[in-house]
């Protein structure tokens, strides 16, 4: 009797457990680039597969089986930078952000993009989250200082000479500045898309940062996320975009965004500071003096 409920609920399980798997893995990829390629793949082997069963052909149900393991592997080479920032994000889940830090955070870079804008200096932000940027750009000074306003405003100042490239966001310091970031491969952008978007586009394909950038031209505000890229955008929508990103709420249905934030609620003491937005401050002027 017990080997009858042992090959009853064994199977159960399994089937939970690839259910729970493939429905984690589409819903990590929905919204990415490679998510077109998911669902083309997906239809072309139920589309062969219902064919080599309707149709009784034999010869092509054994090259489906027999390719199975070259089919594995290609789905790994297609979908590899999904992958790695997925096994990036379970291995380095941040546990103990404080969240009164990251609201501060989300202040001072608004601040920061709505008064650079209105004097069209160029800029790039990446917030890093639980993928540590380092090991992805190129190069980069060592900064690791406090993020403010003035601080990243000084910094992407044109007479600056470490104006030219991208400022990476940990926390609520800057950790590098001057860094270059990878250009990302697609040939579908217009060819009106400059370095810096190119450059947010291809962060964000291989890692789960959240770039800002500043267009120098235009003045306008970008923001992009997962290969994604929205311009021209205003401050309260970069607002709204970034706030549940990076603050990640307790009612995310996600077992690791729980977790983290059941750390984060017994860590801290006291409640999320209010940021008051600071108002009257001098605006950058082109080829003036950096801001006290």
């Amino acid at each position: 009797m017990w080997n009858d409920f042992e090959k009853g609920w064994q199977p159960v399980v399994e089937i939970l457990i690839l259910a729970v798997l493939i429905y984690y893995a589409f819903r990590f990829v929905r919204g990415t680039r490679g998510w077109p390629v998911v669902i083309g793949f997906v239809l072309v082997l139920l589309a062969l597969k219902a064919a080599t069963w309707f149709l009784d052909l034999k010869v092509l149900s054994w090259l489906l089986d027999s390719a199975s393991v070259f089919i594995a592997v290609g789905g790994l080479v297609i979908f590899q930078p999904e992958l790695r920032r997925m096994l990036a994000e379970l291995g380095n889940l941040p546990l103990f952000a404080s969240t009164s830090e990251q609201r501060e955070s989300i202040e001072i870079i608004l601040q920061t993009c709505e008064r650079l804008a209105d004097v069209k200096i160029g800029a790039l932000m990446a917030i890093e989250q639980s993928i540590q940027l380092r090991e992805t750009v190129e190069s980069g000074i060592k900064v690791d200082c406090e993020v403010t306003s003035e601080m990243l405003e000084t910094i992407f100042f044109p007479n600056n000479a470490i104006h030219d490239g991208g400022v990476i966001i940990r926390g609520d310091r800057i950790a590098y500045a001057a860094c270059i970031f990878p250009l990302t491969q697609r040939t579908d952008l217009s060819k009106t898309t400059g370095t810096r978007h190119r450059a947010a586009i291809g962060l964000t394909e291989e890692t789960d940062a959240i770039v800002v950038v500043v267009s120098e031209e235009t003045g306008t505000i970008s923001h992009c996320y997962k290969g994604q890229l929205v311009r021209g955008v205003t401050i309260e929508e970069l607002r709204s975009f970034m706030t549940p990103i990076i603050l990640r709420p307790q009612s995310s249905d996600n077992f690791l965004h729980w977790l983290r934030a059941w750390f984060v609620k017994h860590r801290q003491t006291t409640g999320p500071a209010v940021i008051t937005r600071r108002e009257g401050r001098p605006a950058i002027k082109p080829g003036g003096n950096t801001p006290k």
